[in-house]
């Protein structure tokens, strides 16, 4: 097992206590509630935790965006985000330790049938404000424009988008109890979800948690943290 060094340990909690920001709005990452979530990320948190010696705090976000503002902002010291390079100015991350797909939602009756049909002129699609997937079609979308909201299915449905993006587990749900739509074939994103704290960390403090994150993929600890979530152990991510 990795063994942190006091540096290591002072430099990541430096209050003595490990804040952790966690992302209840991805369903997949957490669960349950603010004042008892669940999820794979409580669990690398707190394990995390427990090799460094220090007590816990979890710091719970409905949206991504507002995790990434605690880390940020230095609230919390560590996070757990998809990699993207808007964030990379400000977190460091690890490999991921679980691959996610981003996936289009459309009205039943849509022309729309692949992940490449849906940018085109005239197609709007509903994001998560400041989730994965907004920064990865605001980024890379050359026709089709994006709609921001709290929710992107909530856009699409009220303002009659032509599409909808989210990540597939719970875009699967959605359309399974909504028989007028359905997802479009294949996924326009796979979503890297790591651990990151901020980049005024020491390298010495980011290494550790890089291999730590490697120990728990490989030993099965992610894979079981998953399970227990009823979250497929398939997500788990390859060696970083």
């Amino acid at each position: 097992m990795k063994t942190a060094t006091a540096a290591v340990v002072q430099d990541l909690a430096p209050s003595g206590v490990l804040r952790a920001s966690i992302n209840l709005g991805n369903p997949v990452l957490a669960g349950g509630t603010p004042g008892e979530p669940t999820g794979v990320t409580v669990d690398i948190s707190r394990e995390i935790g427990s090799r460094l010696g220090v007590p816990v705090e979890l710091l719970c976000f409905d949206a991504a965006r507002k995790s990434y503002q605690a880390m940020a902002e230095g609230h919390a010291d560590l996070c757990f985000l998809a990699v993207d390079p808007a964030r990379e100015a400000e977190v460091a991350f690890t490999a991921p330790y679980v691959l996610i797909e981003g996936v289009f939602a459309v009205p039943g009756d849509s022309e729309l049938t692949t992940a490449d049909d849906v940018d085109r002129p005239g197609v709007r699609i509903g994001v998560k404000e400041g989730s994965a997937y907004d920064l990865f079609l605001s980024r890379t979308l050359r026709h089709a424009s994006v709609v921001r909201g709290r929710d992107g299915i909530d856009e699409f449905r009220a303002q009659g988008l032509e599409a909808a993006a989210g990540i597939r587990q719970p875009m699967t749900e959605f359309v399974a109890a909504h028989p007028g739509f359905r997802l479009v074939d294949g996924r326009f994103m796979e979503i890297g979800q790591a651990v990151g704290t901020t980049r005024t960390r020491r390298p010495e403090t980011v290494r550790y948690l890089h291999d730590v994150v490697e120990e728990l993929k490989a030993d099965g600890f992610v894979a079981e943290a998953l399970r227990r979530a009823d979250q497929s152990d398939d997500l788990v991510a390859p060696p970083g």
